[in-house]
């Protein structure tokens, strides 16, 4: 896979490296904020309403602006904090009611205390894998931001996931892919859970 430039890479980690880079500079290293609880308020049991834009020829999440068919599926997100550390495992299982297709995945989130920055995951259980790369990233306030790249149709996309905390009941999460390095974003999984 192709390596992003440094501008780019510099961009995409800005909002945690900065805040650790000013609190160095400043003797207040101790000073940046310790994340490890960020992922708390998604830890439980949700119904889970996807709406996922698919390609209708491949069937798969589609990755070009504005092309593809929205598809609303059903079903639950689980979330459980591992061995009472910060690491959480979800489980997910929606289903499309129309045409009955099944989406299951699972996804493993891990918190760095040195880098004070999250890693996501994706695990496929039934094949035995986890996702090449990790999305990395960080919260501010109720909204955690996180990237990675990948390769799609021989082109390197930027990929986004926010997490955003709305409350006991609520929780929204947005998928979009980047095609221009990050100056365009284009949405195409929006998965909202409530209680």
């Amino acid at each position: 896979m192709r390596k992003l430039g440094l501008g780019l890479v510099v961009a995409l980690g800005l909002q945690a490296s900065a805040a650790f880079a000013a609190a160095e500079s400043t003797g207040a290293a101790t000073a940046v904020r310790d994340g490890g609880h960020d992922f708390d308020f998604v830890i439980g049991d949700w119904k889970a309403h996807l709406r996922r834009r698919i390609d209708p020829k491949t069937g798969v999440t589609a990755s070009e602006p504005g092309q593809g068919v929205w598809v609303d599926y059903y079903g639950i997100s689980n979330h459980k904090k591992l061995l009472d550390t910060n690491a959480n495992f979800e489980e997910f299982d929606v289903t499309d009611s129309k045409t009955h297709l099944r989406y299951k995945g699972q996804t493993l989130r891990m918190y760095n205390p040195a880098s004070k920055q999250w890693s996501i995951y994706g695990v496929d259980l039934d094949k035995g894998e986890t996702a090449p790369s990790a999305l990395t990233g960080s919260f501010t306030g109720k909204a955690g931001t996180f990237y990675h790249q990948e390769e799609r149709g021989g082109r390197i996309m930027l990929v986004r996931y926010v997490w955003t905390d709305k409350g006991p009941k609520s929780a929204v999460m947005v998928q979009s892919f980047s095609p221009d390095g990050g100056k365009t974003w284009d949405a195409n999984w929006i998965c909202e859970l409530s209680r």
